[in-house]
């Protein structure tokens, strides 16, 4: 999407009253005018934990907080009706929305199975370690406050292959399902990284897949979104996931965006999937986001290394790009949290150069309450930039390790468009950067108001831009403020 920005509207601790899609409704025009494009929206079916389920814990994709299940008739978030009402406000101003899709596995079973099963060792998930035994499994889902509406499909113990919990005496252990076999074309951890938790769905069975077929072509008819955020993607046959994509682009028409959450800093994990799947499914730039980390924690990180080993570089047009998440914020199992004196330079990075679709965490705009984590509120400005400046040419500075930049030209589309961008990780620092010729003789002023000066352009483009230590500056023509 060309200058398209997603945000991922939710962070783990939101407390949100059963009401965040009205909020999101109210939030709208507001979007629109931050520059925001499109929206990341939370797991909107019913969850194990019901009114406190974020939405990875799946119960029943088919109750969008229409049905009693799990003690609320609502989700976390709110309502179905108020789900879909908030879809269409959005895109009535034209946002699009993706969904957030959780196919890997399912919890909260309505009933008890006895079966055989065979432990395996935790780290070596191909590797046996007892005879095959009987378990007690929560495996049957018969969606009883359902009662059958919108599909019939009762699932059991043959349509997973495998668990982590025995009932029958409490003992925690992985447990593959008897004449069951792992997925194979996941990622290699543990040997083979097919189990993430609950109980794991089975897509080499004819019946998994096609339900899942059939409920991702109701979802699509009845919410009308625009696309969807793929999670856990390394433990899904990746076979499944082009297949399900083809299917539901080729019966809705619609493109159907789709990036997946692919959790790995091994970029090359990253390019074979996207080459497994044939292209169809963009990637979250998780690589990037470690460097982003490690370049807040490390003294003297050198930035001419930032771009290394990531999609922004070597797949610009597969890559969504983020500085933190709901799984990398504090208390998280993947807590990663860029520190806080670095978010700005990252967000300057992923919003103001011309690879990659940049999504911005709800979390960083917004504060997580639960931390007392405040907002940043820079992002605004930086948005804003986005939105009207930073269009055409752009030529690279990353030359030196404490201190990188970049310059974007303009385009005769956008008239007050063109910039500089500067950024040092130790102190203050110059550098000579071309900007261009038509804007020879002006002055430009630092929109972040951190250094007061003017610089003039001289007669080739070119002007000494400056920056502080341990910031961000970012250059503008001041006759077009």
């Amino acid at each position: 999407m060309i200058n398209g920005v997603m945000i991922q509207y939710f962070e783990w601790y939101m407390n949100c009253n059963q009401d965040l899609w009205n909020k999101i409704s109210s939030e709208a025009e507001k979007l629109v005018e931050m520059g925001i494009t499109a929206v990341w929206l939370p797991p909107a079916y019913k969850g194990i934990g019901g009114k406190d389920e974020v939405g990875y814990g799946v119960y029943d994709l088919y109750d969008l907080g229409e049905f009693n299940q799990k003690d609320t008739i609502k989700t976390k978030y709110g309502s179905k009706d108020e789900y879909i009402q908030c879809i269409k406000r959005l895109q009535e101003i034209g946002i699009q929305v993706y969904a957030d899709i959780v196919l890997n596995h399912k919890m909260g079973a309505d009933f008890i199975q006895t079966i055989p099963a065979t432990k395996v060792d935790w780290g070596n998930h191909e590797n046996e370690v007892s005879d095959l035994e009987t378990i007690k499994v929560a495996t049957k889902f018969t969606f009883p406050g359902r009662n059958g509406k919108y599909s019939d499909f009762k699932w059991n113990w043959t349509h997973f292959d495998g668990i982590d919990y025995n009932m029958a005496n409490g003992e925690k252990s992985l447990f593959k399902f008897k004449d069951k076999d792992w997925e194979k074309s996941v990622d290699e951890e543990f040997e083979n990284y097919d189990y993430l938790m609950g109980a794991d769905l089975d897509f080499g069975n004819e019946e998994v897949r096609e339900e899942c077929k059939r409920w991702g072509k109701w979802y699509l008819e009845l919410t009308k979104i625009n696309g969807f955020r793929l999670d856990a993607v390394k433990h899904i046959s990746a076979t499944f996931y082009k297949e399900w994509i083809q299917y539901l682009r080729n019966q809705t028409g619609k493109e159907l965006f789709t990036v997946g959450e692919y959790w790995s800093g091994d970029v090359n994990k990253l390019h074979k999937y996207i080459e497994k799947t044939e292209g169809e499914i963009s990637l979250f730039d998780v690589p990037l986001h470690y460097n982003f980390s490690s370049a807040s924690k490390e003294q003297n990180y050198d930035l001419t290394t930032i771009f290394n080993n990531t999609l922004l570089k070597e797949n610009p047009c597969r890559a969504v790009t983020f500085v933190d998440n709901h799984d990398t914020e504090p208390g998280q199992s993947l807590e990663s949290f860029v520190e806080r004196w670095f978010k700005i330079i990252a967000y300057s990075i992923i919003l103001l150069r011309n690879e990659g679709y940049p999504c911005i965490f709800y979390g960083d705009l917004y504060g997580i309450e639960k931390y007392n984590i405040q907002p940043i509120e820079e992002i605004k400005t930086i948005l804003k930039l986005r939105k009207e400046k930073a269009y055409g040419n752009q030529y690279d500075y990353i030359d030196n390790r404490n201190c990188i930049g970049w310059t974007r030209e303009g385009d005769e589309q956008h008239i007050s468009s063109g910039l500089a961008v500067l950024i040092s990780n130790t102190d203050y620092a110059e550098k000579r950067m071309y900007v261009g010729k038509k804007f020879a003789n002006k002055k430009f002023i630092d929109a972040m108001c951190n250094i007061p000066d003017e610089i003039i352009i001289d007669e080739e483009g070119i002007g000494n831009f400056k920056v502080n230590g341990k910031n961000v500056s970012i250059w503008i023509n001041k006759e077009d403020i």
